[in-house]
């Protein structure tokens, strides 16, 4: 009589539980040979338990009685002359314990090595990876501590489901060893989990829960195709217009051209809608050969041809990256962190949803006035009533929207009447007094003296101005070290 696998794991769920406990319980050890048994029949077949009624363990439901283990192991009939020894008993504490350890030794994954990057290494395993998690970390940071075992098991997990080693890598760098590779992407906080594709670094880091199923989570999506296909350009009028969208129409979905194209989009995905079309569906659209389309948001701006090199990476990229992040950005809750660690004071537009006129007036001057102080400031709209509370800082409600203010991340000023932005120059002023330090002189010691009339007395006048809104959403002290925080930087 031989058990099937299954047989065992039946048995071992509908008798371990109820005849198995503390006591004098224990297994029947083996030894000796019985021709046709595996290792595990054998265990099976000559296993007894030893309760306070000395009953047997009462064999699985159709299979034939345990044989006495006095007596000899029944054999196949080819093999009429072997016997079995008698058993020796092996004492044990606990016969569910002994098929937990039994199950935990069979079933225990094989866990994964995080690969530690040096400045020897770095190039190579990031450019070879087709997607790469770097924790940047430093061993004294308690925060660092508590994520090694998460992400250690998220790298198991992933590692299951993509097992080619270039495929998806989980890295690490320590930052205190490697103090020139943090300095090289500008790591200001530990940790700090930051994704390459193909050796690039992206611009948004990973800032969401530290857990096993979130990182896997993410991974997963980072995986995932970031091109939609079109099956027919019918489709296109169903697009969603309150997004970017940028569709690229193929002869061959094997060409360089797709494969640039491609790459672009694993970058971009999350700032743009990308779509594709190839062969007979999109031939309507090629009456030049390949080419790729943007489409703005809304209805009534016209779409935009790329003229560039299909197959340059660079001009392709740089294309679709000024179309995709635009001058003049929304903050939300959940991006407020990233680009509150950008550094840049904010130029923001608090506005009504509904109320797009504000906003279009409001990028038009930008992109007029300020286009020259693009990396000196972030230029951002923000929804007036979920910024609720930094207008209430200016002494400003929704009601008094549209209002244009500035936070330099230590105050907060307005700019004043909203249709002034539309005075040649006068947006442009308001941004150069905040560099210029007119703006916090101000606010502290009244009228700038050069705006003051001839023979006009000069007075100190003491304000408090408001305090910064947004500095809130910098990455929080209970989540991350903060470096600008240790003494020694």
């Amino acid at each position: 009589m031989t058990y099937s696998a299954r047989g065992v794991q039946d048995y071992i769920s509908q008798y371990a539980p109820r005849w198995a406990g503390p006591g004098s319980e224990g297994v029947r050890g083996l030894s000796g040979s019985c021709p046709g048994c595996s290792p595990l029949e054998l265990r099976v077949q000559r296993t007894r338990c030893r309760c306070r009624e000395d009953r047997p363990l009462p064999p699985a439901p159709g299979a034939q009685p345990f044989p006495n283990p006095t007596q000899p192991c029944p054999v196949p009939a080819a093999n009429p002359g072997v016997t079995m020894n008698p058993a020796v008993f092996l004492s044990l504490p606990d016969l569910r314990c002994s098929l937990l350890l039994l199950v935990t030794w069979v079933f225990t994954p094989v866990t994964t090595e995080i690969t530690s990057l040096d400045t020897e290494n770095i190039d190579d395993i990031l450019n070879n990876a087709d997607v790469a998690l770097v924790n940047f970390y430093a061993d004294w940071c308690r925060f660092s501590q508590m994520l090694h075992p998460i992400f250690e098991e998220a790298s198991n997990v992933i590692k299951e489901e993509y097992p080619n080693e270039n495929q998806v890598v989980f890295a690490r760098v320590d930052c205190d060893q490697h103090s020139d590779i943090a300095q090289r992407y500008r790591i200001s906080k530990y940790p700090t989990l930051k994704l390459f594709r193909n050796g690039m670094m992206m611009k948004r880091e990973y800032r969401g829960q530290r857990s096993v199923k979130a990182l896997a989570d993410y991974i997963r999506q980072q995986k995932s195709d970031p091109v939609q296909e079109l099956h027919d350009l019918a489709e296109i009028t169903t697009l969603d217009r309150s997004k970017r969208n940028i569709i690229g129409y193929f002869e061959q979905k094997d060409s360089e051209n797709y494969r640039v194209f491609e790459r672009v989009a694993n970058i971009l995905h999350d700032d743009c809608a990308f779509l594709s079309a190839f062969g007979a569906v999109s031939k309507p659209e090629r009456y030049s050969g390949d080419n790729i389309i943007y489409k703005p948001p809304g209805h009534s701006a016209p779409d935009m041809v790329y003229l560039g090199s299909m197959t340059n990476f660079d001009g392709t990229y740089n294309w679709i990256q000024d179309k995709c992040v635009p001058l003049v950005r929304e903050i939300t809750f959940e991006n407020g962190e990233e680009l509150t660690e950008e550094g840049l004071p904010f130029l923001i537009l608090f506005h009504m949803k509904e109320d797009t006129e504000s906003l279009e007036i409001f990028q038009n001057e930008v992109a007029r006035q300020l286009i020259s102080e693009k990396g000196t400031i972030n230029f951002l709209h923000a929804d007036c009533d979920k910024f609720r509370h930094p207008l209430l800082h200016i002494q400003k409600t929704p009601a008094d929207c549209p209002v244009i203010a500035i936070d330099s991340f230590r105050h907060m000023y307005v700019f004043g009447d909203f249709r002034d932005v539309l005075i040649p120059g006068k947006l442009k002023q308001f941004v150069f007094d905040l560099h210029s330090g007119k703006l916090h002189r101000e606010f502290h010691h009244g009228p700038d003296p050069t705006d003051i009339a001839p023979g006009q007395q000069v007075q100190d006048v003491a304000s408090s101005p408001p305090e910064s809104s947004f500095q809130k959403l910098a990455p929080s002290e209970y989540r991350y070290t903060l470096l600008r925080d240790r003494d020694e930087l």
